[in-house]
């Protein structure tokens, strides 16, 4: 089993800003204030959280559970 990444770069779709930030290891974080242009992100439909939407690795417990 490979390690669990606990950092993930987030990008806007409504500004392009990215934010790296860390992800919670238990949880799934479902809102998130852009700080480009504070629009407010939620997951795309099916997924998760913002992390497995906008981020550049998926939520923990996704990357545990598939």
């Amino acid at each position: 089993m490979s390690a669990v990444i606990a950092r993930s770069v987030l990008t806007c779709p409504d500004c392009g800003h990215r934010q790296e930030m860390d992800m919670p290891l238990d949880a799934c974080l479902y809102f998130h204030d852009c700080a480009g242009c504070q629009v407010l992100l939620r997951p795309k439909a099916g997924d998760c959280c913002v992390f497995c939407s906008y981020g550049t690795v998926p939520c923990p417990p996704v990357q545990l559970h598939g």
